[in-house]
């Protein structure tokens, strides 16, 4: 958010329904990404830019979902992408799957920690590789799926790939 932010950009953050204070129960990923959806739509109607979609875990597996076939949007950050099966202790894993990034040939950018325990490596470069051009992966050192005591790291690498990817800038 604050990435984004940083460049003027309006940004939205919300709660999936179910979390927080937020009407609805958890739909196992199907209705969150008619959640995105809304979001987008608001985002285009109050502000008529082009959209880019950042989401976060869960976030970004269900937003990538919904924002890569949406025209508005035109670009795609993941962060902390779950690669393999998630589970809390009292619930049956989640299993995401991201077939459609084959077919989405908006700029990515996907960003794990090297710690993250939802995002092995191995998995997350497969689901990398298996995406269409144009994407980047970052990895950061040291950082787990929170990107604990590595948030600037992690804002740093946002900015860096909007500025190339996105705004066309060179860095000298």
């Amino acid at each position: 958010m604050k990435a984004l932010n940083s460049f003027g950009f309006p940004v939205l953050r919300f709660n999936f329904r179910g979390t927080g204070l937020s009407q609805g129960e958890h739909d196992e990923g199907n209705g969150e990404v008619e959640d995105v959806h809304v979001a987008l739509d608001w985002l285009n109607h109050e502000f008529h830019l082009p959209l880019i979609f950042a989401g976060f875990s869960f976030g970004a597996a269900v937003g990538l979902r919904a924002a890569c076939p949406d025209i508005r949007v035109k670009a795609l950050i993941g962060v902390g992408v779950p690669a393999i099966p998630v589970a809390a202790d009292t619930e049956t894993p989640r299993t995401y799957t991201f077939e459609f990034l084959r077919n989405c040939s908006k700029p990515k950018l996907f960003v794990s920690g090297a710690r993250d325990q939802f995002g092995p490596r191995a998995q997350l470069e497969a689901l990398v590789v298996s995406a269409a051009e144009p994407k980047k992966l970052v990895v950061i050192e040291g950082a787990d799926h929170f990107f604990e005591g590595r948030l600037r790291e992690l804002r740093e690498t946002i900015e860096s790939w909007v500025r190339q990817a996105i705004l066309g800038e060179v860095s000298l």
